[in-house]
């Protein structure tokens, strides 16, 4: 039987299978879009083509044309303001696929790909080992480590390094009186690309209002792109790392380990 009958109404299975396939996709949105900016605008064009169903429910040609030229050209605009959202939904759904690089099938038929973690295991060293002692002396820092991608910043204002990763290096780099100090450090594989690197500042006004630029660099360039980024507090010394737009305060260096082996190794 693939007709149902309610309230004198009849429904297909593939009614009800469309309808839960469109409420999963705005629950997903919901998530992907609170707390930022872009809330504010989703609940406005929400409004909009509610406001449109109704007065065509009543039938009101003259608001009835309006709004529907609004939402006719309004499809262009949305896809221009939500530029930054559907690229990280798409790469979030991208994760979710069965030929992305944490899949079963990509590790199957890519096994070498897996056979040694020499390498990452090294540069998750260094990184705990600078971390650790930046936090120790209170040396504010932020490294971004670029994991499907190069990460796209500002050339002209970053100073290029294309060194290996050290621990020595990263605290030469984030040292109080070094010229390079400021901005984020980027590390891309087992290279560090650039210092001084000037990062797009989250405008989530879901953050503690307490951090600074520093942190808010670091969510900022992670709510858009597949990075890890890490930060050191110049003024209490702890340690705090952002995810896909996510900051977490306050870490361990065990803690930060762990979130490495996820990103770097696991990640593979």
């Amino acid at each position: 039987m693939d007709v149902i009958n309610f309230w004198g109404y009849n429904f297909r299975w593939l009614h009800i299978l469309d309808l839960l396939i469109v409420i999963f996709l705005i629950v997903q949105l919901y998530r992907l879009l609170k707390g930022s900016l872009a809330f504010n605008i989703f609940l406005g064009l929400l409004c909009i083509y509610a406001a449109y169903f109704l007065v065509r429910a009543l039938k009101m040609p003259i608001l009835t044309t309006v709004l529907q030229n609004f939402i006719n050209v309004g499809l262009i605009a949305i896809i221009i303001i939500f530029q930054p959202e559907i690229r990280k939904f798409l790469l979030v759904l991208g994760k979710k696929t069965p030929l992305s690089k944490d899949s079963f099938l990509t590790k199957l038929f890519l096994p070498d790909k897996f056979k040694s973690y020499k390498e990452e295991e090294h540069i998750i060293n260094e990184i705990i080992t600078a971390v650790g002692h930046m936090a120790a002396s209170q040396t504010g820092a932020l490294i971004v480590l670029a994991t499907t991608y190069r990460v796209k910043f500002d050339t002209a204002s970053s100073i290029p390094i294309d060194g290996n990763v050290s621990a020595k290096l990263i605290e030469s780099i984030f040292e109080k009186n070094a010229p390079l100090h400021d901005g984020a450090l980027i590390i891309v594989g087992n290279k560090i690309l650039a210092a001084k690197v000037i990062l797009p500042l989250s405008e989530n006004p879901n953050l503690p209002t307490r951090i600074g630029m520093r942190h808010r660099s670091a969510v900022g360039i992670t709510e858009h792109s597949d990075n890890l980024a890490i930060c050191v507090s110049e003024e209490r010394g702890t340690i705090s790392y952002a995810e896909d737009g996510v900051l977490r305060q306050d870490v361990s260096l065990e803690e930060l380990k762990v979130k490495l082996y996820e990103t770097l190794v696991e990640g593979l």
